[in-house]
């Protein structure tokens, strides 16, 4: 299976999936990036990784948290737009409005944004470039490192599930575990499954 059948099966996914938008003027826009890359192994589990970084300790907000490429929209972008733009400003990478495959379900924050998920696809990258400022490190985690189930815990701030995502012998929390684990389901799994109504962990709230 080459670069272009994995591709294909990735857009046929997508299309496939009826994504859900969340209309909440009150929220500001922003967007992340799933940017799939190719890793040259067989399948589409092991053949695919996204990209994921691990935020800079001396940032003001969610300091050394794990996170998508991506922040806030600018005035007059559309939302790929947007998650382009973030994705060279963080990683180094650029990408044309032609490697967007896809969008999936919008997801409202606790700290008043609503983030919309870019699939993008970048194909074959070479050694990338993080700005220092905002990215400590950026991992190329295979789709099959994500093909696991989640756990879910109950808080008393909350009636809705906290979701905790394992990776690296630790745990990825909402908003990214949740975008993470909706990838998961729609591309590997083919199941629409929705997940804006999965809690984040109280220290996400701010």
């Amino acid at each position: 299976m080459d670069a272009g059948d994995l591709r294909g099966i990735v857009e046929a996914r997508l299309a496939a999936f009826e994504r859900r938008g969340v209309d909440r003027p009150d929220l500001k826009r922003s967007a992340v990036t799933l940017t799939l890359v190719t890793t040259g192994a067989p399948g589409l589990a092991d053949g695919l990784a996204f990209l994921l970084t691990r935020r800079a300790a001396t940032l003001r907000r969610h300091a050394g948290q794990w996170a998508l490429p991506g922040g806030r929209t600018d005035a007059g972008e559309t939302i790929t737009e947007t998650g382009r733009r973030e994705l060279a400003e963080e990683v180094g990478l650029e990408l044309g409005e032609d490697a967007v495959l896809g969008l999936l379900d919008d997801y409202p924050t606790r700290s008043g944004y609503v983030i919309t998920p870019v699939v993008l696809w970048a194909g074959e990258v070479g050694e990338l470039t993080p700005n220092p400022d905002e990215v400590a490190h950026v991992y190329r985690i295979r789709l099959a490192d994500i093909d696991v189930e989640p756990r879910f815990i109950s808080i008393p701030e909350s009636d809705a599930p906290v979701i905790q995502v394992p990776l690296f012998d630790r745990f990825v929390h909402a908003p990214t575990g949740a975008v993470m684990y909706q990838l998961r389901e729609v591309l590997l799994h083919g199941r629409g499954t929705r997940v804006d109504h999965l809690e984040q962990p109280v220290f996400a709230w701010r």
